[in-house]
């Protein structure tokens, strides 16, 4: 049985809510442990020898989810401004498809 997935049936906008819920919790399960024995990819940093504003936003946003906010501020200060904007950005999208699917089912 072939099951087309364009953009605009009913099985392609399910998936792609399935993937938008289950990706936070994906993120849950990377240890912070693991990540900070990974070299970094920060091009600056690499070059220069230097942090950016960007460095450790990554970690920081996973000691965020783990509800360490404390090391979360440590690794960047800028996770105040950055996980409540990825949180609204997730949460509007999510929406969006949510209608999406409920559209297309009626």
């Amino acid at each position: 049985m072939h099951i087309a997935l364009s953009r605009h049936t009913k099985a392609y906008k399910r998936i792609k809510l399935t993937v938008f819920l289950v990706f936070p919790f994906l993120l849950y399960l990377i240890p912070v442990d693991w990540l900070n024995q990974q070299p970094t990819i920060c091009l600056y940093k690499n070059i220069f020898g230097h942090e950016c504003f960007g460095c450790g936003i990554t970690r920081a946003i996973l000691s965020a989810m783990h509800f360490d906010f404390h090391t979360a501020f440590g690794y960047n200060k800028l996770v105040v401004i950055v996980l409540p904007l990825l949180i609204y950005a997730w949460a509007q999208r999510t929406i969006k498809l949510w209608k999406e699917v409920k559209t297309v089912n009626s």
